[in-house]
């Protein structure tokens, strides 16, 4: 608890049990992830997905300090779900977890299946369900669709430290006092939203104003969105 690491949480935040418990939530996760998958991806999406896997990659080297072995930081489930849907987006935030603990060390590898349950599953879905229910919103031009992804970032950023605080309430450290814990994720994580839902309504805007055929929220609305200004 005492060396804080560069991402994620670490080895020995939460005890063996919780850690099986939710690597085992996390390997069924990433299985309905990929059975979806297949049937979304296509030539149009799997080169986007890539680009999505590697942008996340990239948001998530900005991290803010939070406590002792954690730390918080840009998701990318929102974005990566607006633009791949929820399945790809999974698999691309998961992925990126993935490669981030065996290759660079960053979170533990005990934990690595609560960080894919907390910002691949729990994250991305958050993300997902609320852009669909603002998808009216969204259709309205680029104004509803950055509104959109703002409010559907900042959301999975909150939601997803929620996950952690469920995880640590299950197998914690005693030492530290949950309520403190809830109050100083949730808080800190509202802040970081903003910048994610910042960041993710400049891309995701800015990937419409190319090519709204890409942006899988729009896929099959009424009207094409006009977001050229």
């Amino acid at each position: 608890m005492s060396q804080s690491v560069a991402m994620h949480m670490s080895d020995g935040l939460i005890n063996a049990p919780t850690s099986v418990i939710f690597g085992g939530v996390a390997v069924v996760g990433m299985a309905v992830a990929m059975v979806g998958a297949r049937r979304d991806l296509d030539d149009r999406t799997a080169p986007m997905a890539g680009l999505v896997a590697a942008f996340v990659f990239a948001t998530q080297m900005l991290n803010f300090p939070i406590l002792p072995g954690v730390s918080g930081h840009l998701l990318g489930g929102a974005l990566a779900a607006i633009l791949v849907g929820p399945f790809v987006g999974a698999l691309c935030v998961g992925i990126v977890l993935v490669v981030q603990a065996l290759v660079f060390a960053d979170g533990g590898l005990t934990a690595l299946g609560a960080n894919i349950t907390n910002m691949a599953l729990i994250g991305t879905a958050a993300g997902y369900l609320i852009a669909v229910a603002l998808r009216p919103l969204a259709t309205r031009g680029r104004g509803g669709l950055a509104a959109t992804a703002f409010v559907a970032a900042f959301c999975n950023t909150v939601i997803a430290s929620l996950g952690f605080v469920l995880e640590f309430a299950i197998g914690g450290d005693a030492a530290f006092s949950l309520g403190g814990v809830a109050a100083t994720m949730v808080g800190l994580h509202a802040l970081i939203g903003i910048g994610e839902g910042v960041i993710t309504a400049l891309t995701v805007t800015a990937v419409a104003a190319a090519r709204p055929d890409l942006v899988q929220l729009l896929r099959g609305t009424a009207k094409p969105l006009e977001v050229r200004t």
